[in-house]
């Protein structure tokens, strides 16, 4: 650019910008004029000296906007730009994988789960580490009457727990149709805790007191929304939603509230049923604390003039109650044979109704688990028999009439 003797010197600011911000030494694009063409008259336009008619670039100069980036700067393209970014993001990070055992004690009817490690997690925190723990459930099923946690492990990508959580009352018709969710969070104290990845596995591909190991890569699967979450309104929609798709699939749809383990024996020197009430296992949560006070209450239906109920003391605080009590009902063989065993859980409360936890009815009418062991308690007298049962949420009529029991 050339001036007249005298003449102060004016560089155009784009002129002055352009250089190359690439990494690396710093170096000016040679003939800048080129890729910044002067359009228009005066002495700023393409007819000062430039030889080009006014607003038009030289044939041989192509357009700023026509100029590929990578040619003007040595910057990398949009296209490598995006496949930085899709590195970073959720849809090519890996989740992690996740190592445990499964053991089903099919004698004493539990399912030990042993979380061993976890490798490679995603981070979750702004330190670029996470706080994990794991939570098991067993689906279909309440989630908070059969959740179980691990402990948190902090600041680590590559945690190791080596803890083992039992499920009790776990009968073979659970390994035939449960799937076991086995999910990774981080534990934030100042906010919700993230969802990392989970593991589903069908329960059907565990042999009887075989451990099968399992070391298999976290799939993405976005949680349900926690009640406490959700306003008010979205909560009454959401029992709404859930009540018709009830109504849709029948009344037969019955919710699980945990498993009771019951003994019935027939003693035929006294001449009467003993009911054994030994424990529960992951009864639903009744209370704000996420607890219950269970106790249990059987009745022997029909029960003309109301005196067979019998009642255990009530456990403070717990959803896996020990009570190690027994009933007795002085009753002929003969005529228990025409008799029915209903068996209810409540969670107690001072000073209002007591709620219904769940129950389950042994006798001639009943079905599956519930009828085979009444029948053999009746074909196999002077032998304690023990078995559990799966509560559901159907309360038993005559069981109504006793709330405050």
């Amino acid at each position: 650019m050339r001036g007249r003797r005298g003449d102060r010197m004016t560089i155009n600011i784009q002129e002055h910008m352009a250089i190359n911000v690439c990494p690396g030494p710093i170096r000016p694009i040679r003939q800048i004029s080129d890729y910044f063409p002067r359009r228009g008259p005066g002495p700023e336009g393409g007819g000062g000296g430039g030889g080009t008619g006014c607003g038009e670039a030289p044939a041989h100069l192509a357009p700023l906007a026509l100029a590929p980036p990578a040619a003007l700067l040595g910057a990398t393209t949009p296209d490598d730009g995006a496949e930085v970014d899709s590195y970073d993001s959720d849809d090519t990070t890996a989740l992690g994988t996740l190592e445990f055992d499964l053991l089903y004690d099919q004698a004493s009817c539990m399912l030990h789960c042993r979380i061993l490690r976890a490798k490679g997690l995603k981070p979750m925190d702004f330190n670029g580490l996470a706080d994990p723990y794991v939570k098991l459930h067993l689906l279909p099923g309440a989630c908070k009457a059969n959740k179980l946690k691990t402990k948190t492990q902090r600041n680590t990508l590559n945690p190791v727990w080596n803890e083992e959580l039992t499920y009790s009352g776990i009968t073979d018709d659970d390994i035939t149709h449960k799937v076991l969710r086995i999910s990774v969070c981080d534990e934030d104290k100042l906010s919700h805790n993230e969802f990392i990845g989970e593991i589903r596995v069908p329960l059907r591909r565990l042999k009887p007191s075989q451990k099968k190991h399992f070391n298999i890569c976290l799939e993405r699967q976005v949680p349900l929304p926690s009640p406490s979450s959700m306003s008010a309104a979205l909560r009454g929609i959401s029992c709404y939603l859930k009540e018709l798709e009830q109504a849709e699939q029948g009344p037969g749809l019955l919710e699980e509230r945990g498993p009771i383990l019951l003994s019935l024996s027939y003693s035929s020197r006294r001449h009467g049923l003993l009911v054994g009430i030994v424990r529960c296992a992951h009864l639903a949560a009744m209370d704000v604390n996420g607890y219950s006070d269970p106790y249990v209450k059987t009745y022997l239906r029909p029960d003309v003039d109301k005196k067979s109920k019998h009642k255990t003391c009530v456990k403070k605080k717990t959803l896996n109650p020990e009570f190690n009590e027994e009933f007795f009902y002085e009753i002929e063989l003969s005529t228990l044979a025409t008799k029915t065993l209903e068996v209810t859980v409540w969670d107690y409360d001072i000073g209002k109704s007591n709620d219904f936890i769940g129950g389950v009815s042994l006798g001639p009418g009943a079905r599956g688990e519930a009828q085979k062991h009444w029948n053999d308690c009746l074909h196999q007298p002077d032998t304690a028999l023990e078995r559990w049962h799966t509560l559901t949420s159907e309360l038993p009529p005559a069981a109504g009439a006793y709330p405050l029991a």
